[in-house]
């Protein structure tokens, strides 16, 4: 089978939106993975279902799919980063953190997106595990049933220091939310090391809602160019095809914005290169 990439915006923020999304296209991607953030698609904005339907024009003239990325830092506060969350002390906090998710979901449904993509957050100093966990399945419950209303998949990202940090925590979430389906960064689990890429991704393959990838060093949490880590990506790749993963494989180089122009296209060259 073929492969389907994506490009994630969270490494086009220099660029405006319209053309980031026609570089990724020009590059020859077979979508985007769309990080909602105050200037790409502002979800807060009272224009933002036009934003969205400009945007799905966009995306169909160019045959594109997409995905929809949660993980904007100072959308919600700008004092502090990916704050509130489903794990905040604060009721309204948490209230806040749910209702933009939910408007990640009209934003999924307005473009057809394959999944939205979401995590739990950091539990502050002092707040106990245990209401932490009750908060945070309270959240997605909630996002979830609302999820079911517009038709649109929910994906959970376990995150290196968060709550839900390792795949088994995203099992342990998932066991009283059945709907609720993994969205797998390949490169967190070179950081965690709970489990080899390939063995995962056999693993959890009728599971999986979206897939990141990216090459990534041994217990750093800093996500890299290929070929400048550890990351065997040519067996990732085959993985993905041996489970029959039809959805879109997404490349996150946050930290490569101010090279865009280069990393986008260099990006799909080297993944290509390594199916031969």
């Amino acid at each position: 089978m073929t492969l389907r990439f994506a490009y994630n915006t969270n490494g086009a923020s220099n660029h405006r939106l319209h053309d980031a999304v026609a570089m990724t296209a020009d590059a020859g991607y077979d979508g985007v993975a769309l990080t909602l953030d105050h200037h790409h698609l502002d979800p807060m904005a009272e224009d933002w279902s036009q934003q969205a339907e400009a945007l799905s024009l966009q995306l169909a003239l160019r045959n594109l799919g997409s995905v929809i990325e949660t993980g904007a830092r100072y959308l919600l506060t700008p004092t502090a980063k990916h704050e509130p969350t489903l794990v905040t002390a604060d009721p309204e906090g948490r209230a806040r953190r749910v209702a933009f998710l939910k408007r990640a979901v009209d934003v999924a449904a307005l473009l057809g997106s394959e999944a939205v993509s979401f995590w739990a957050g950091v539990p502050k100093p002092g707040v106990d595990r245990n209401a932490a966990w009750t908060w945070l399945h309270e959240g997605v419950a909630d996002v979830l049933e609302y999820a079911a209303t517009k038709e649109v998949t929910c994906a959970f990202e376990p995150e290196p220091g968060m709550l839900v940090g390792t795949v088994d925590d995203w099992s342990r979430l998932r066991d009283g939310l059945p709907p609720l389906t993994l969205a797998l960064d390949l490169g967190h689990l070179l950081v965690t090391e709970e489990r080899d890429p390939v063995t995962a991704l056999h693993e959890f393959a009728g599971n999986l809602g979206t897939v990141a990838i990216e090459d990534m060093k041994r217990g750093e949490h800093i996500h890299l160019p290929f070929g400048e880590g550890d990351m065997d990506i040519p067996a990732c790749l085959d993985a993905l095809e041996a489970i029959g993963f039809d959805r879109l494989v997404c490349v996150e180089l946050s930290r490569e914005s101010h090279r865009a122009d280069t990393m986008i296209p260099e990006s799909l060259r080297w993944l290509r290169s390594c199916r031969g």
